[in-house]
């Protein structure tokens, strides 16, 4: 039996790993190539942005996942000790006795190895296998530097690069052509138009008012997410994460998906707070709203597929007031609410009465 071994740090693992390990393991003929991501390794210091040992394994699985005899094995990632390939070989040996071994290394590895612990030993064990750098010219250093810069996404396993973007991993921010997807899969065909445009509405008004439009257009893109789950889906969400559900019925449901969008863009796109709670206040509104509260509120009202009688007005404010912008559109919304007999929400007579109106 030929057995390979391909240790790594793994972080995080990317398709040039994938695709060497499968370049190896046919040209070796192997019967089955064991992938290790390790724990603490005497060659590499961890960077500081190094996620937990089990999201490492667990990219790692991701990433090698459903490949024909390859398996991923944890017998370093938990290990709180140095982690030397000659100790990991005897262990595996036990389960292989008569196995041929061959150990999968890189160029800066290779050229190293008669420096490692019992080296003697180790070359009369493994038969060294390079891996050639031209198979996809990158590496997870330069994968950390591209994930804050919104880049890098072709180079990860789908599941991994969600699962990064998740936790905000290394610093990552989602991918802006790989979040309007995640988005607009969540919602019904007809709403993808609005979300677009709110989009583009909130980065103007976020570059005239001088807010982050990286988290403007966030907010915009994600502010929608669970308008089409019904109302006891949208109950559940939010009972699920404590929220007071007593005070809403069908009549009101509509106001529920600004509440559960926050939640699922927090849990799953990693957002933060104020992201966060933009999206919570983009439908009625709320006391001590932020810069940012008020420009997504506004972007969703004033976007351009929008035609109602006052938009263009309140386009025009939108850009020289926001204040008396916001406003307009909460009283429109009040006097719309009454007019067909239903009691807005108190959130937004408190924003008006956060911006002096009384009522």
């Amino acid at each position: 039996m030929k057995v390979g071994i391909f240790g790594g740090a793994f972080n995080p693992p990317h398709i040039g790993h994938v695709q060497a390990a499968k370049n190896a393991t046919q040209e070796k003929m192997l019967d089955l190539l064991i992938v290790i991501p390790t724990g603490i390794s005497p060659h590499k210091t961890m960077p500081d942005s190094t996620p937990s040992p089990a999201i490492r394994l667990q990219m790692t699985k991701n990433a090698f996942k459903d490949i024909e005899k390859i398996i991923v094995s944890d017998i370093e990632v938990y290990s709180q000790e140095n982690n030397y390939t000659i100790d990991t070989i005897s262990k595996i040996k036990n389960d292989y006795p008569h196995a041929q071994f061959f150990l999968l290394v890189g160029n800066d590895m290779y050229d190293s190895l008669k420096t490692w612990k019992n080296s003697d030993e180790l070359l009369s064990s493994v038969t060294p296998v390079l891996l050639p750098r031209d198979v996809i010219d990158i590496s997870s250093t330069k994968i950390r530097e591209l994930l804050p810069e919104r880049e890098g996404v072709e180079y990860l396993d789908e599941a991994n690069y969600s699962l990064i973007i998740k936790h905000r991993l290394y610093g990552g921010k989602p991918n802006w052509d790989w979040l309007r997807s995640k988005a607009y899969s969540l919602l019904e065909t007809h709403r993808i138009p609005h979300v677009k445009a709110c989009e583009v509405a909130a980065v103007e008004l976020s570059e005239r008012w001088s807010v982050d439009k990286y988290e403007a257009g966030e907010a915009a893109i994600l502010h929608d997410i669970t308008k089409k789950l019904d109302f006891n889906e949208n109950i559940c969400i939010m009972v699920k994460h404590g929220f007071d559900t007593s005070k809403y019925s069908i009549g009101n449901a509509k106001l529920l998906h600004a509440y559960t969008a926050a939640i699922l863009a927090k849990e799953e796109f990693g957002v933060s707070d104020t992201v966060a709670n933009a999206i919570r206040s983009h439908t009625t509104g709320s006391a001590g709203m932020s810069m940012l509260d008020k420009i997504v509120y506004i972007a969703d009202y004033i976007e351009s597929t929008r035609d109602f009688s006052g938009v263009n007005a309140m386009r025009k404010m939108a850009f020289e007031n926001i204040d008396k912008a916001m406003i307009m559109g909460l009283e429109m919304v009040v006097d719309d609410l009454i007019s067909r007999d239903i009691t807005p929400d108190e959130s937004t007579y408190s924003a008006l009465r956060d911006l002096g109106v009384s009522k």
